[in-house]
């Protein structure tokens, strides 16, 4: 088990991990405008800090529908993936802290579709997913 600073989100009723390190910060999305040709993951492109944003929605991701936007933004998680902005769109944004991670289970490995979880860690009542940001991104970015 590794200790290490998480922030703590919601993305279709999952708790979710999120390296604090590769958070670039925590942010209100405003209006969005569509990306044509981008795959159904993408809910369109935000401004944000003088940069272009893809705010992408994940939720399918876990088994959900995805968020109903309608051009308007949300909260989201801001994270840099090869040199691009990316807004990842949560529910809900709850806290920052360290959590002991244990290896996912065995389930969710590199050979599926769940290969973006990491870890697990215990929250309160309920089991937490730690995502790689990077996996993550790469996976919604493919969903067609």
């Amino acid at each position: 088990m590794s200790q290490s600073l998480h922030l703590v989100a919601r993305v279709g009723g999952a708790g979710l991990l999120f390296d604090a390190g590769r958070v670039d910060s925590v942010v209100e999305v405003g209006h969005t405008v569509p990306a044509p040709g981008a795959g159904r993951a993408v809910v369109g492109l935000a401004a944000m800090r003088s940069r272009v944003a893809t705010v992408l929605d994940v939720s399918e991701l876990f088994g959900r529908p995805a968020m109903v936007r309608d051009g308007k933004g949300g909260s989201a998680v801001a994270t840099i993936v090869d040199g691009h902005l990316y807004a990842i769109a949560v529910d809900l944004l709850e806290d920052v802290a360290t959590f002991s991670l244990s290896a996912a289970p065995s389930g969710l490995g590199a050979a599926n579709d769940w290969d973006f979880v990491t870890g697990i860690a215990d929250g309160a009542g309920e089991t937490l997913l730690a995502v790689d940001i990077d996996r993550l991104v790469a996976r919604a970015s493919a969903l067609d």
